[in-house]
């Protein structure tokens, strides 16, 4: 043992999860489960409106094609993490293997980070609709769209690779408990080799995928859309198109910087913790 590390490799981490509120350990799984903004109502609810969007001719826009997609991967978003969580809740130990983690964060990261790219796709979307509606049919053609998709899951998936290459280049020696899910933060904290250059890694993907995007969205909604409207009505409407994915785009990225962009230290995780349920389980809903 050395600074509370041994060079024993580890080969399974311990998810410590919400185990350290015993008392409440069947409150936690009712509300993750079947309360609102929990894993059952977010899939009924992605679910849902991916089929009505498919059933219904009248929605089949590049707008609802755009939401269809982004309850898509809301689904499976939070298909990576939320199941096995409530799991552990019964399951003694709350073990998970290190393939298995590393394969956990690798999903849970591509879809994370190719909704970046989609919800700025969604903003663009919106800016063609507002400064250009005689044009947007032709703008926002169903090529487009497609293209906007794949390159959306093509960045998500090689940013993701990027990580899990760096990742599976670290050693492992206890301790081994994780505070939550395989989140990169919670493994840097964890691993005995350096971890400086994944760090600096981390930073630089939080700024290409959530700076950059913010910034994008932001010059797209305030500077192309508003500024371009003269009229309080029209700025009003404006204002009411983009409210919704105005707030999503808000929560979904400011939880998330404040995970990836701060410095993760062992008095930091309860704190990512919370954050984390609240982008990976409140926001998909």
């Amino acid at each position: 043992m050395a600074g509370g590390r041994n060079n024993t490799i580890v080969v399974r981490f311990i998810l410590l999860g919400f185990s350290d509120y015993p008392k409440l350990k069947i409150v936690l799984f009712a509300v993750f489960l079947g309360a609102p903004g929990s894993y059952f109502l977010t899939v009924a609810w992605n679910l849902g409106l991916i089929i009505l969007i498919r059933m219904d001719s009248y929605l089949h826009t590049p707008m609802y094609f755009l939401l269809s997609n982004l309850s898509f991967l809301d689904f499976c978003y939070v298909t990576s993490t939320t199941p096995k969580m409530l799991s552990d809740f019964f399951q003694k130990p709350k073990s998970i293997s290190f393939l298995g983690c590393t394969m956990q964060y690798f999903f849970f990261s591509s879809l994370g980070l190719t909704e970046c790219c989609l919800l700025a796709a969604m903003a663009y979307d919106r800016y063609a609709a507002i400064c250009n509606p005689l044009l947007y049919t032709a703008i926002m053609s169903p090529t487009l769209c497609v293209q906007m998709m794949v390159g959306a899951y093509i960045t998500g998936l090689f940013g993701s690779l990027i990580q899990l290459c760096a990742l599976l280049q670290l050693n492992f020696c206890g301790p081994s408990v994780i505070n939550h899910f395989c989140d990169l933060p919670q493994l840097l904290v964890l691993s005995c080799s350096e971890t400086f250059f994944l760090k600096v890694m981390k930073f630089v993907i939080a700024v290409i995928f959530g700076v950059i995007s913010v910034f994008a969205i932001m010059i797209s909604y305030i500077v192309a859309t508003i500024l371009k409207i003269s009229s309080g009505e029209g700025k009003s409407k404006a204002f009411n198109t983009y409210t919704s994915h105005l707030i999503a785009v808000i929560y979904f990225f400011g939880s998330g910087l404040f995970v990836y962009m701060h410095p993760s230290t062992d008095n930091s995780l309860g704190h990512d913790k919370m954050a984390s349920v609240f982008y990976t389980v409140v926001i998909p809903m």
